[in-house]
């Protein structure tokens, strides 16, 4: 049963008992196409998982397992085919899905991974539009050449080569027209959605206050004129590094909705995956999760899309991130106020110093009444990994860690009912999650803990590239 649960509540199939009627009644005031859309993708899920149930049924035992898997594989590729064609914030939820949907079958993974590169892309004359219009001029007026089928399409954007009069080879990010009004669209949908849950489920969840965070990140990412200023900071940041690649910006040919930058050749994702030695695989799975671990803890800003499209592979273990439109800067203090809890968790392994810090930073209100071993059981899975001396992420520790933190019913419901997200970690959450299911799919070993001491507390580093990147921070 945990796959045809994890794919209901992946495909807005919630659709069983109380969950589906309130559904109904919430959304029915959203007429727009894309709601009405996304209804229409919700019931017809909610009736094939309806349908898969009452199958359930009568189906002997040792088919069940089969009859889930179907329903999974059939629900990925419905998602995949409506969400690659909506784009906006539905378009990255399922990007978001598609590397972290540990629970659902390897068929079903596969329909919804063509959201990570391979989305429908907009006509070439629409695009040539948008050049147009930022730019003043035809594509083929502003380069030297222009490719008018995209390399890539992904949520609110399509890539396209280009070149300059000096030969340079560019990419060309091109906004689709209207996403921002189909962004602004998917929020209002999902403060509706999340209110919802919060009712049902996750009492303590200030949905609106989560949604306003999700709405500025967003809203941020729209303007490439802001993602330009991002990237120049990347690469002023992290010039020489030793493994660490940021393309570098063309301003010349970048705007408000065209953003340009140098071609970087590398191997994608599934390309990395299916050809790159075993060490290599390690090393750059370290090469990740450093990149995020110095971004949140010591440059005071982080991209919050860690998703492999965004990603380019090199053969020495290098990897050039592509993609900083979502990226979080820190207030004032405000990573301050979060450390306390990291810190009970990975540093102390203290369950009362970790209920203490959650109230103080607004996880729980001081009367919760939680046991705060429940809540350390709860609450630290997804940090095991820095709880022991080594540590190696799978795809199954992925899929068992979502279960038992999706498990709304499960022996911690007690908790989860209690629970609130501060708005600082909604974009934090999305790099942890992202980031361990890539390592995860990379089968990467490592002694994690330390590696985390290594920001936390100044200790020594344990690895061949913790001491480079002390050399090179030096």
């Amino acid at each position: 049963m945990r796959r045809s649960r994890l794919a209901a509540l992946a495909a807005g199939g919630l659709g069983a008992g109380a969950l589906a009627a309130a559904a109904r009644r919430k959304l029915g005031q959203l007429t727009s196409w894309r709601s009405r859309r996304m209804w229409k993708l919700t019931a017809r899920n909610a009736g094939r998982y309806a349908g898969m149930r009452a199958r359930r049924i009568v189906t002997p035992a040792e088919r069940r397992a089969e009859l889930d898997e179907q329903f999974a594989i059939r629900t990925a590729e419905d998602v995949a085919q409506e969400l690659g064609e909506m784009k906006g914030v539905l378009m990255k939820a399922g990007q978001m899905l598609s590397f972290i949907g540990e629970g659902l079958p390897e068929e079903a993974q596969q329909a919804l991974a063509a959201l990570q590169s391979d989305a429908a892309p907009m006509a070439p004359t629409l695009a040539a539009g948008v050049v147009r219009d930022e730019l003043g001029a035809e594509p083929e007026q502003v380069f030297a050449t222009w490719e008018d089928l995209p390399i890539a399409a992904a949520s609110i954007g399509q890539v396209h080569r280009a070149t300059d009069a000096d030969g340079r080879q560019l990419a060309v990010k091109v906004q689709f027209p209207g996403v921002g009004e189909a962004i602004q669209e998917d929020l209002d949908a999902a403060e509706v959605m999340y209110s919802m849950f919060s009712a049902l489920a996750l009492n303590g969840l200030d949905a609106r206050a989560l949604v306003d965070e999700l709405r500025a990140r967003m809203t941020e990412e729209l303007d490439y004129r802001r993602e330009a200023r991002n990237i120049t900071e990347f690469a002023s940041r992290f010039a020489g590094h030793p493994w660490v690649r940021i393309p570098t910006l063309a301003p010349e040919f970048s705007s408000h909705r065209v953003l340009t930058t140098e071609w970087v050749e590398g191997l994608s994702w599934d390309q990395f995956v299916a050809t790159a030695a075993p060490a290599t695989k390690q090393r750059v799975a370290e090469v990740i999760w450093r990149f995020a671990q110095y971004s949140v803890q010591r440059l005071g800003m982080f991209n919050g899309d860690p998703h492999p499209g965004n990603y380019r592979f090199h053969h020495d273990g290098s990897v050039t991130f592509l993609d900083f439109g979502l990226v979080k800067r820190w207030d004032p203090g405000e990573w301050q106020r979060l450390e306390p809890t990291l810190d009970a968790i990975v540093v102390d392994r203290d369950p009362v110093k970790l209920v203490n810090a959650m109230e103080e930073v607004g996880f729980l209100v001081p009367d919760h009444g939680l046991d705060p071993q429940r809540v350390f059981d709860y609450v630290s899975a997804p940090y095991v990994p820095y709880l022991v001396d080594e540590f190696t992420f799978t795809r199954e520790w992925m899929r068992d860690t979502l279960a038992r933190i999706m498990d709304l019913a499960g022996p911690h419901r007690d908790v989860i009912a209690k629970l609130n997200m501060p708005v600082s970690y909604v974009i934090l959450d999305r790099v942890v999650w992202g980031v361990s299911a890539i390592l995860g799919k990379l089968e990467a070993s490592g002694p994690w803990r330390h590696m985390l001491l290594e920001y936390r507390t100044g200790a020594e580093p344990a690895t061949e590239l913790g001491a480079a990147e002390v050399a090179w921070r030096a």
